[in-house]
């Protein structure tokens, strides 16, 4: 897959991500993807599209100051989705979030307290959570000082890189 298709196909999970839609199917001649968010607010599904028509989706998203280059689109039409505008929960917060692909762990051990939880003050290093990628146990240390909000993940849950984990109401 080469460099566009993946920034591509980035794109495409945070468009999905963004509109609350929990399930997407796509497929092309040599691409075929399935996705299905867990926890994603009901919408409706996505599917059949392709990477020109989701093209045209983005575009109408972002609006006309951004163009996209799209391959022609295939004879078969394109329902009209209506856009699902919700307002941001996190708005004005600090999100940290995970800097590597990894399983979230928020203690050092199943027995152990956790390293912080919602009601926390924290200040610039204190760590907030482990992630383990290849065995090795990564700590996870805020960005920013002030107070815990919310734990948007669960313990054992896999994490991808950039993938929100904490909100903080910084000082």
């Amino acid at each position: 897959m080469d460099g566009k298709k993946l920034q591509e196909l980035r794109e495409l999970v945070e468009f999905l991500k963004a509109n609350g839609i929990a399930q997407f199917e796509m497929e092309q001649e040599d691409l075929k993807i399935a996705l299905t968010f867990e926890g994603a607010a009901t919408a409706p599904a996505a599917s059949g599209l392709d990477m020109a028509q989701f093209a045209q989706l983005l575009a109408a998203q972002r609006g006309p100051s951004a163009p996209v280059a799209a391959a022609p689109v295939a004879s078969a039409p394109v329902a009209a989705a209506a856009p699902v505008v919700a307002a941001d929960p996190h708005a004005g917060l600090h999100i940290v979030k995970s800097p590597i692909v990894g399983t979230f762990y928020n203690s050092p051990s199943p027995d152990s307290d956790a390293f912080v939880s919602v009601g926390d003050k924290v200040e610039v290093g204190k760590v907030l959570c482990i992630v383990e990628a290849m065995k090795l146990m990564n700590e996870i240390e805020s960005d920013a000082a002030g107070e815990i909000v919310e734990v948007l993940v669960k313990p054992g849950q896999p994490v991808e890189y950039g993938q929100p984990l904490f909100a903080v109401k910084a000082r």
